[in-house]
């Protein structure tokens, strides 16, 4: 694929970070293949969440293809861009043609990211995880490759204020082991241990993070910020589905 658009974004964005002295702490990108297609399972608490977790991959001289709602797509200035750099669309109402987009981008060697928990988690801690990222790692023979991402929910995340320009953020990204799923295999089973594995790498990202103050918003509440709990962020997107459903309908 002509690369026109990538390139010159992931520029804008070094430099702006450079600019803002955004502080990075990055682990385990020897993890990301240097070849050959890979499914990059990020959790997901930020807006920002596929610029960080694409971040994660640059060591290995790779983009990242991100799985994002169709909406963005739509819109007059990011729409342009993430065609641009070959992302794909999902329709959630028809998720088959984005899945087969996937599995085609897989087939040819593309690193493709899927933030599982399908919605930014509002307690900072994963949520429940969907499977596609696993199906498709089975069917394509490819590896599924963790990374855990924390502080940029301190620029934008659900239900805050964006703070773009924030000076100084301390930005960690960890990057787990792969795991290689195998085709017929249990694919809960997968899951399930790739949501494990996720909740390991957040944990440690956030106990190891260099600025932890106490009852702060941006801290999970077992951590003692002042982040809804999973269960209280549970309630909170159940109800925000059903005001959308009721206003779709």
């Amino acid at each position: 694929m002509a690369e026109i658009v990538y390139p010159p974004v992931i520029a804008a964005a070094r430099t702006l970070f450079r600019v803002l002295d955004i502080r990075f702490h990055m682990e385990g990108t020897e993890h990301v293949p240097r070849s050959g297609g890979a499914v990059l399972v990020s959790n997901h608490i930020s807006y920002l969440d596929f610029i960080f977790a694409g971040f994660a991959a640059l060591p290995s001289k790779r983009l990242v293809r991100f799985m994002a709602k169709e909406d963005v797509f739509k819109h007059p200035v990011s729409g342009p861009l993430m065609r641009g750099m070959h992302h794909i669309p999902v329709d959630r109402g028809a998720g088959a043609g984005s899945y087969a987009t996937a599995l085609r981008m897989l087939k040819a060697g593309e690193v493709v990211g899927v933030f599982a928990e399908a919605t930014i988690s509002r307690s900072f801690t994963v949520k429940e995880i969907k499977n596609g990222a696993v199906r498709m790692a089975q069917a394509t023979g490819t590896p599924v490759i963790p990374v855990a991402l924390w502080g940029s929910q301190r620029l934008w995340t659900k239900g805050r204020p964006r703070k773009l320009l924030q000076r100084h953020i301390p930005m960690t990204i960890l990057v787990g082991e792969p795991m290689y799923p195998k085709r017929g295999e249990n694919v809960a089973d997968h899951v399930a241990d790739l949501r494990g594995r996720l909740t390991e790498l957040v944990d440690r990202a956030q106990r190891t993070y260099p600025e932890i103050p106490p009852g702060v918003w941006w801290q999970p509440a077992h951590l003692g910020g002042t982040a809804p709990t999973p269960e209280e962020a549970e309630a909170m997107d159940a109800a925000e589905a059903e005001a959308r459903a009721k206003k779709e309908g």
